[in-house]
């Protein structure tokens, strides 16, 4: 079974021979198992785990974890593909310090325009408006949750004028265009 050590930088080695776990004295932690990763885990700040993430090779970078479990989990996962010889090494993570940020990141945009929302709204502002059934295939939503969503976030929250009309026996919701 291949042993992991991780040293205080985050570097992540994957050791075969118990003399390599020897040497790796001072301030590393070694782990067999993702049980033992977990319980290694506990102990360090979260901010930690998104540290060893973003310095894994080849994985998608997060800003955090939806928790402690899902980070072990994908932390595992990335480096049990580390092939254990004279250390494989995983790069080490870079630590930064967040800048502040006055307009989001261009991902978070990109994900703002995606979301159901956004996609309603599309819908809704087109000339024609959009049929009941229309905004629940785009939505995969049931019609109460269509109502609701209607009413609470466009209406209340969003402060959205929404004209409901019946046109051929359906219901079709509609909204002028936001200047």
């Amino acid at each position: 079974m291949t042993t992991f050590k991780i040293d205080a930088e985050n570097n992540i080695t994957a050791l075969t021979s118990s003399e390599q776990i020897a040497e790796g004295a001072g301030e590393t932690e070694t782990f067999r198992s993702r049980r033992e990763l977990a319980a290694l885990a506990e102990k360090w700040p979260a901010t930690r785990l998104v540290e060893i993430w973003n310095g894994l090779p080849g994985v998608q970078p997060v800003e955090r974890f939806t928790s402690r479990q899902v980070a072990v989990t994908r932390v595992w996962k990335a480096i049990h593909s580390l092939e254990p010889g004279d250390g494989a090494q995983a790069p080490r993570a870079a630590v930064k310090k967040p800048a502040a940020r006055k307009k989001a990141a261009p991902a978070a945009r990109n994900r703002a325009a995606h979301t159901k929302t956004a996609r309603v709204i599309a819908l809704l502002e087109r000339p024609q408006g959009a049929t009941l059934k229309a905004i629940m295939r785009a939505t995969g939503w049931q019609t109460h949750s269509v109502r609701g969503f209607i009413s609470g976030q466009l209406k209340k929250k969003l402060g959205l004028k929404v004209a409901s009309s019946v046109r051929e026996g359906e219901r079709v919701y509609s909204i002028k265009r936001r200047s």
